[in-house]
């Protein structure tokens, strides 16, 4: 951990005891960023803020709907992330608001992270998800505030979990979507963290669109099972789940239960992260710091072997 460095950004992070917010917030700190982090006041991640604080984090106890606190903690900080779940996203325009008010803040990254949502087209369900955090990005670039947009693809430790099951050796049994040919991008949570951190201060960025897809990490289910199973020594049983079965149950659950259906659809089977060009201004993030160095899945792999991986957990989406 670096000493803090009062002369670094100061950094504000919403959603800093959420699932990616978290690996942000320790990365901030491990880069002497002074860092603050705002909280609901009934928070249950009671343990893990008193962690932060042991840190040197800065706990701001609010809600969103407190505009004049919000107002008067931007004035305190350079940067804003904001990692907040599914049903805060349009709770963004709130924070929004404060940094128009407050009118000192170098950058703002909004709840992004996930797939990069201005060049994919989805089920129905995850494009009414993304469609929120468009709305956002349109509502930045109209108040010209500084921006940086992240994808970061998928969340690695999240997604081996839920796809190898790597803490359950009973589990013989593991389901594909679709033919398992697809090409996704998967990233290691504390990567994501760093990286987000690097790119939130870094002039390069700013008002352009960070996707995390470095050639290493780019890989299909297939391929992570196969890895898998010679690392493990394991030989799972695939049941495939085909694209009818998906996108049928994808329309039959109700909201937001549908919602990860979809994102399976899109990422697993339709290949979403691999499946488009970069723009002009967008920028691949490992071409940025030659000297940073993403995890590969390969590596990721041999974390989770000696059970040191992120320990299973579910997205928000209610």
């Amino acid at each position: 951990m670096e000493k803090i460095d009062t002369r670094k950004n100061k950094i504000l992070i919403f959603g800093g005891s959420g699932y990616i917010g978290s690996y942000m917030v320790k990365a901030s700190l491990k880069l002497g960023h002074p860092t603050y982090v705002f909280s609901r006041p009934n928070s249950s991640k009671t343990h893990l803020l008193n962690h932060f604080q042991s840190l040197g984090a800065i706990i701001v106890k609010g809600m969103l709907d407190e505009h004049e606190k919000l107002v008067s903690v931007m004035k305190e900080v350079d940067v804003v992330i904001s990692a907040v779940a599914y049903p805060q996203v349009l709770d963004q325009f709130k924070i929004l608001e404060a940094i128009k008010i407050s009118g000192n803040i170098k950058r703002f990254l909004p709840s992004d992270f996930g797939v990069e949502e201005d060049k994919i087209r989805v089920l129905p369900p995850f494009e009414a998800f993304l469609d929120k955090k468009r709305r956002i990005r349109r509502a930045i670039e109209e108040a010209q505030i500084p921006y940086t947009f992240v994808s970061a693809n998928c969340y690695g430790g999240y997604f081996i979990n839920y796809l190898l099951h790597p803490s359950d050796p009973n589990k013989e049994e593991i389901t594909i979507y679709g033919d398992g040919q697809a090409k996704f991008v998967m990233n290691y949570e504390d990567d994501i963290g760093l990286y987000t951190i690097k790119v939130a201060n870094d002039p390069r960025t700013c008002n352009r669109t960070v996707i995390y897809r470095p050639s290493t990490n780019v890989l299909t289910q297939l391929e992570l099972i196969s890895l898998w199973e010679k690392k493990s020594g394991r030989n799972l049983k695939k049941i495939h789940a085909s694209e009818e079965e998906i996108v049928a149950l994808s329309e039959r659950l109700p909201a937001p239960d549908n919602i990860p259906v979809a994102i399976l659809h899109s990422v697993f089977i339709k290949g979403v992260t691999t499946g488009y060009d970069f723009a002009e201004k967008d920028v691949e993030a490992s071409s940025l710091y030659p000297d940073v160095k993403f995890t590969t899945v390969d590596e990721l792999l041999n974390i989770f072997l000696k059970n040191d991986g992120p320990k299973p957990a579910l997205a928000a989406f209610q």
